[in-house]
C-alpha cells in the first residue's frame, strides 16, 4: 500500500482469461463504447426534448442507465489493463496440480466422466464446461493432483470425484 491507502500496481489483482473469453470481453467493451453510449446519450437527450427534467421519470432513468453503463465500461476496463490471457506454456513449470487455466478430467462415484475447465469468476460458463474456481466443484478441485478423491457438496448432494488428468486447457 502506498500512503493515503491506495494501492500501488503491486497489489493489483490479475485476471486471467482464456483467449476466447478475453475476446468476448473486449467484443462486449467496444459494443458498450461505441454503440450502447450513443444509445443511452440518444435517450438522455430525447428525454431533455420532451420537457421539464426536474420532474421526468424518463429522463431519470436515463441518467441511472447512463450510470450504470459508465460503471460496467470502468469495470471492464480495469480487467483489461490487468488481463493476462492464458496460454499452453504458462503451465509448463506445473506442479501437477489443479489450478485456474487446467482442464480437469474427473470420473464420479457413480461412474460418470466429466471435464471442467477451471476459470475465473467472471468467465465461468457452466454450459461451456468452464467452471469458476470458486464454485463448489472448482474450489474442491483446486490445488487436487492426478488420482486425488475429492468430495465435493452441491445442492444435490455430496459427490465423489477421482481426479483422472489435469492438463492446461489451451
Amino acid at each position: 500500500m502506498s500512503i493515503g491507502g491506495q494501492s500501488d500496481a503491486s497489489d493489483r489483482k490479475i485476471y486471467r482469461f482464456t483467449p476466447e473469453g478475453f475476446a468476448k470481453m473486449k467484443e462486449r467493451l467496444d459494443y458498450l463504447r461505441n454503440v450502447k453510449r450513443r444509445e443511452v446519450a440518444d435517450y438522455i437527450h430525447e428525454a431533455k426534448e420532451a420537457g421539464d427534467i426536474s420532474e421526468s421519470s424518463a429522463y431519470e432513468e436515463a441518467k441511472n442507465d447512463q450510470a450504470m453503463l459508465e460503471g460496467e465500461i470502468l469495470e471492464l476496463e480495469q480487467r483489461m489493463a490487468y488481463a493476462e490471457v492464458m496460454t499452453p506454456d504458462m503451465h509448463a513449470d506445473t506442479d501437477g496440480t489443479v489450478r485456474i487455466g487446467m482442464q480437469v478430467e474427473v470420473e464420479t462415484d457413480r461412474g460418470t466422466k466429466r471435464t471442467f475447465k477451471i476459470v475465473e469468476t467472471f468467465e465461468a460458463n457452466p454450459k461451456e464446461g468452464l467452471i469458476s474456481d470458486q464454485a463448489p466443484v472448482g474450489k474442491a478441485l483446486m490445488g487436487h493432483r492426478e488420482g486425488d478423491e475429492v468430495n465435493v457438496s452441491t445442492p444435490g448432494g455430496v459427490t465423489t470425484y477421482s481426479i483422472i488428468s489435469i492438463r492446461p486447457m489451451l
